[in-house]
């Protein structure tokens, strides 16, 4: 059965990848962390209001944050793209466009808002989590879920294939996280 993840344990994921992202260098902030609120993964997003080693930045639209998320890319920053599940359907074109098209490796955290806890996503009463994952394996989009804190180093795995195919990869958070 599905966990709630901490905060602080994939907030320590994003830090790790962002220390590898750049070799290991001591570099503050280390990272970018663009969000477009999202109620699923709100205690990450309270936590990041804290953290001065990361940098965060609210977008209006996912449209938005995929642009910004290219632009940080192509000046060599190292960024983590947060959204919910309705912001994915939103903006698939510009996913379609920038990150796959333009091969622009953009590592999604995918909240899965109304996900049952006793279901699997495939069983969903609700469609937007029903047909998250469909979707994205339409778009050809690597992606696995988070469900429980033994599953955070997939944060790492799907951030590092994301650049190594210069192209999307997604974490779809099952639960709010805590």
């Amino acid at each position: 059965m599905p966990e709630s993840v901490p905060a602080s344990l994939i907030l320590d994921a994003y830090k790790e990848i962002f220390r590898e992202a750049r070799g290991g260098r001591p570099t503050e902030p280390l990272g970018w962390v663009l969000s477009v609120p999202d109620t699923h993964q709100k205690s990450v997003l309270a936590a990041l209001d804290k953290e001065r080693a990361l940098r965060t930045l609210t977008c209006a639209t996912e449209d938005e944050a995929n642009a910004i998320a290219a632009g940080l890319w192509i000046g060599g920053e190292p960024c983590i793209l947060m959204i919910q599940h309705a912001g994915l359907y939103a903006s698939i074109n510009t996913l379609r466009g920038v990150a796959i098209d333009g091969k622009v490796p953009i590592f999604y955290m995918i909240g899965l808002l109304s996900r049952e806890r006793d279901k699997d996503p495939s069983e969903s009463r609700h469609s937007m989590v029903r047909w998250c994952e469909p979707l994205l394996d339409t778009f050809g989009v690597p992606h696995a879920r988070l469900e429980g804190p033994d599953d955070v180093p997939l944060i790492a795995k799907y951030f590092k294939l994301s650049r190594e195919r210069r192209g999307p990869a997604a974490v779809l958070v099952g639960l709010e996280t805590m």
